[in-house]
């Protein structure tokens, strides 16, 4: 019978519910619950709430300064692109100015080159013309003093006299020149 009357026994106490716990531990589990709530709202929230906080505005300050940087980014962009454009049209303006004044160069070279020939040229027939005009001055001298001598001869007087003998010289000279001038006009 002993173990009838543990059947019973065990067959009551089986009667409740395993799944639920006895009335006393949940009023203690309850009231340690509600402590612990207390102190996590009282001294872990506002700590947790203030890290929080912090954080988000860390990282609105962050982003406001990301957003800071890259609009000073695209203004830096645009100044150097405004730079890189004033640049090129610079280089574009100095390139042609040095263009024009190389053509300006040129021109000026030619046109002192052209005028440096134009002067050893007169330069060359005056001194051509000085040697031919030297020339018949000393060919008329050589020519008035054999004539001089060769009329001497002919007459047989002296012609030392310097007058007499330029009019005769020049006397001279002139029929033949006027002679040669003929022959030309002739020929």
């Amino acid at each position: 019978m002993t173990s009838l009357s543990q059947l019973v026994v065990a067959a009551e106490e089986s009667s409740k519910n395993p799944l639920f716990p006895a009335p006393y531990d949940i009023l203690w589990s309850s009231i340690i619950f509600v402590i612990i709530v207390a102190v996590f709202m009282k001294l872990l929230l506002p700590k947790l709430q203030s890290v929080l906080d912090e954080r988000a505005e860390k990282i609105e300050g962050g982003l406001q300064k990301a957003e800071e940087a890259q609009a000073e980014a695209a203004a830096a962009l645009e100044e150097y692109t405004a730079q890189l454009t004033e640049a090129r049209a610079e280089g574009a303006r100095i390139r042609e100015d040095a263009r024009s004044e190389a053509s300006q160069i040129v021109t000026d070279s030619h046109s002192r080159a052209s005028d440096d020939a134009k002067r050893i040229v007169e330069t060359a027939h005056k001194q051509v013309e000085a040697e031919r005009q030297q020339a018949i001055v000393s060919l008329r001298t050589e020519v008035g003093t054999l004539a001089t001598e060769l009329a001497s001869r002919i007459v047989g007087e002296s012609l030392a006299d310097d007058a007499r003998q330029q009019r005769i010289i020049d006397s001279f000279l002139d029929d033949l020149e006027a002679q040669v001038s003929q022959q030309k006009a002739e020929g």
